[in-house]
């Protein structure tokens, strides 16, 4: 503990060090101002406070660095903060007598510089005031007070004390006004002054109401824009009031804005340039790729299975695809679905001895969620993990690069961006309403859509997140948990790292991957992942869909066409033809063979066999889908000049040819435009003879291939049979396009 906390404040040094040098070499500090501000330990609100400093070449003098502090417990909701007036003061006093140098003093943890020293300074001596304080809407933390403020003109009524610049003479005139006890409370304290009319008058002490130089959000978050100043040729976005049409130098996320500033942190400070894109993106940044695998941080990755997911079998193959050592990696596993038990075990059993440990929590132990992800971040620590790595089973890593470009990222806490294909939902809020829950920000559809690439500072994430593991180690689980009233696990756990002023970035510099759909996941079903063709088409195609099917347009390869007008073609996967088998045995109700049929309209069948009618295990619309969108591209393809969108089929059904039961079917047309035939298991291996003879030709295919599809004319020309089946089980699945 101790050498993480060394290593943190070393860290900390160092960008002091970094930032005043880079000061030195670019743009010396005019000389004629001091810049202070109070922080007393590394938090990512201070991170951005100095990177913003360094953006304009400004060199702030830290106070109270390294200490306790002594300003009062929960500053944020009670009143305190005396001590940062006693530092000041203090620190002043070599200055005492510099009657013409300027004093600059801001909060450190939420405030950000949005122009240089020189701009600052010359706005300031505009206003003709010897003190110049911030103004806000909000009289605190005394209301009592509000009737003696003078009322402007325009622009905010009462002083707020995290921003003011003035004279040093002036300003330890105002510091020594009197006694002030560490936790007092600082904004009254300049309250009272101002409100002195005597001193406010001597001191030339004014509010800046209309926000010349400084924005405090809180009560003003509905006032301020971005604007970009397009004729330039290197465009960057500035902070606006539209209410003043004043243009702030400095802002301060005071009391409840702090989100806003997050989000408009994200842009402000050459953050985010139009031009150039995230260029924040790229402070701190680290190199992992020339590491030794032993040199790697060591990550603990939780997997939390905690509602039934789609294709979760294809997840947890690309999170063991993830290119990190193996052995740099101790894997926790959540299974709170006992549907996924076998999914789970497999993957154990294939996998598990891989990683450098691995502990697993069954559904049948029956922890909860909340339980088991805060039992994770314990894990974490008793690993001595750096990296703590969380993924849900809706989150499908796409990119084997994901975990090390994450750690690259070097933040406190980053997500990859990770939405459903084709939708605006993702594993990110924007913003935030009052009551915490969801509401769009006015970038989220930039972020999500990737038309602005970056790092986002964003109030909440979800499903997949990287945490440093020193973060874990600076609070005990009474602030840093998964439980908040009623909350679920995730907005708990968001809420208590922001009550903690903990950054939440998400990334979509580079594509990650992609999160499934399960609201429409029904595992009654006995093959649920082949009813998710319409709220999972990325992954069902991935799964169901034949490799080769591309091939069946390629122009410099003919069709193969093993029978005059008979073509043969590639379109589905052996998992489908698996998956369909099942669900047709799992229904169980073949038909008995016979003319008479219930199902039909009209309650006849020419030509019947054993089969099972896609509507009765409900996937004929699944079907229909499917016919339009890999079949009929084929039957273009082969049939030039024929077209029908959507294709019409109402007979859709898989057929079981078997010794002893329907072995073969007898001459017949079918009663379509065209029919396809998919083979649905092998031949040769599954059962023996079978085939289909197409009479006029006397043509037959017999060595079909699985997953392949025949595809013919139905009415007139390809009179046919389905030859004898002599051994085992023949499934096909039939269907006839366009009656």
């Amino acid at each position: 503990m101790k050498n993480t906390i060394l290593s943190r404040l070393m860290r900390i040094e160092i960008l002091i060090l970094l930032l005043s040098y880079l000061t030195s070499i670019s743009s010396k500090q005019i000389d004629d101002i001091l810049v202070y501000t109070v922080a007393t330990s590394e938090t990512d609100g201070f991170k951005r406070y100095l990177e913003s400093a360094a953006e304009y070449n400004i060199q702030p003098t830290v106070l109270g660095w390294g200490q306790e502090w002594k300003g009062g417990e929960d500053i944020r909701h009670r009143a305190g903060g005396g001590w940062k007036v006693n530092l000041l003061k203090e620190a002043l006093q070599p200055y005492k007598d510099d009657k013409d140098r300027l004093v600059l003093f801001t909060d450190g943890y939420d405030v950000m510089f949005l122009s240089n020293l020189r701009t600052i300074t010359d706005e300031f001596k505009k206003t003709e005031a010897r003190v110049l304080f911030g103004a806000e809407s909000a009289c605190w933390p005394d209301e009592t007070l509000t009737s003696l403020y003078p009322v402007p003109k325009q622009g905010k009524r009462f002083l707020n004390s995290g921003l003011y610049i003035g004279y040093i003479p002036e300003i330890l005139e105002l510091l020594n006004r009197k006694p002030l006890v560490d936790t007092d409370d600082d904004q009254l304290f300049f309250t009272q002054a101002y409100l002195d009319e005597k001193m406010r008058s001597q001191l030339k002490f004014k509010l800046d109401h209309t926000s010349q130089i400084f924005q405090n959000l809180n009560g003003a978050i509905n006032e301020v824009e971005l604007f970009t100043e397009n004729e330039k040729e290197n465009p960057e976005l500035h902070l606006q009031n539209a209410v003043t049409h004043t243009r702030p130098l400095i802002v301060h996320g005071n009391g409840p804005s702090k989100l806003k500033l997050n989000a408009l942190g994200n842009y402000l400070a050459r953050a985010w340039m139009p031009n150039q894109g995230c260029r924040h993106c790229k402070r701190g940044h680290i190199d992992l790729q020339k590491k030794t695998a032993s040199e790697m941080p060591l990550v603990y990755l939780a997997l939390f299975i905690e509602q039934a997911s789609p294709f979760l079998e294809e997840q947890l193959q690309k999170v063991y695809d993830l290119e990190y050592p193996k052995k740099r990696i101790h894997l926790f596993i959540h299974n709170g679905v006992k549907y996924h038990t076998p999914h789970v075990a497999d993957f154990v059993e294939k996998y598990g001895k891989a990683y450098l440990s691995l502990k697993q929590i069954t559904a049948e132990d029956g922890i909860s969620e909340w339980s088991a992800r805060d039992l994770s971040l314990d894990q974490c620590l008793l690993k001595e993990c750096e990296l703590y790595f969380s993924v849900d089973s809706v989150s499908h890593l796409d990119n084997p690069h994901t975990l090390r470009l994450l750690a690259e990222q070097n933040r406190t806490v980053v997500a990859p961006l990770l939405v459903r294909p084709g939708k605006a939902w993702s594993n990110f809020w924007g913003a935030l309403t009052t009551d915490g829950f969801y509401a769009r920000s006015h970038d989220y559809m930039d972020i999500v859509h990737s038309d602005k690439r970056g790092l986002w500072n964003v109030p909440f994430l979800s499903n997949c997140y990287l945490i440093n593991a020193t973060l874990l180690r600076q609070y005990d689980r009474a602030k840093l948990n998964h439980v908040r009233g009623n909350l679920d696990a995730d907005m708990a756990f968001c809420a208590n790292l922001r009550d903690l002023d903990v950054f939440l970035f998400v990334s979509n510099r580079v594509d990650f991957g992609h999160l499934v759909n399960p609201e429409s996941y029904d595992i009654t079903r006995s093959t649920p992942d082949m009813y998710q063709i319409f709220d999972n088409e990325r992954d069902w195609e991935e799964r169901y869909i034949h490799s080769d099917y591309p091939e069946n347009f390629n122009p410099d390869k003919k069709p193969l066409q093993p029978c005059p007008d008979v073509y043969w073609s590639p379109i589905v996967t052996k998992r489908f033809c698996k998956d369909l088998i099942q669900m047709m045995e799992n229904f169980g109700k073949w038909s008995d063979g016979k003319n008479q049929d219930d199902r039909l309209t009209g309650g006849y069948e020419a030509v019947p066999t054993r089969d099972i009618h896609m509507n009765q295990v409900g996937w004929e619309p699944h079907w229909l889908l499917f016919l339009q969108r890999y079949v009929r591209p084929i039957q273009e393809h082969i049939f030039t000049g024929y077209f029908h969108d959507p294709p019409r089929s109402l007979m859709n059904f898989v057929v079981r040819y078997k010794p002893g039961e329907q072995p073969s079917l007898r001459p017949h047309h079918d009663s379509s435009t065209y029919t396809i035939n998919i083979a649905l298991n092998e031949v040769g291996q599954d059962y023996e003879g079978g085939g289909c003879r197409f009479i006029r030709y006397n043509c037959s295919v017999t060595d079909t291939k699985e997953g392949w599809m025949l595809m013919h004319p139905g009415r007139l020309t390809h009179y046919h049979e389905g030859l004898l089946v002599t051994k085992g089980v023949r499934y096909i699945m039939i269907a006839f396009v366009d009656p």
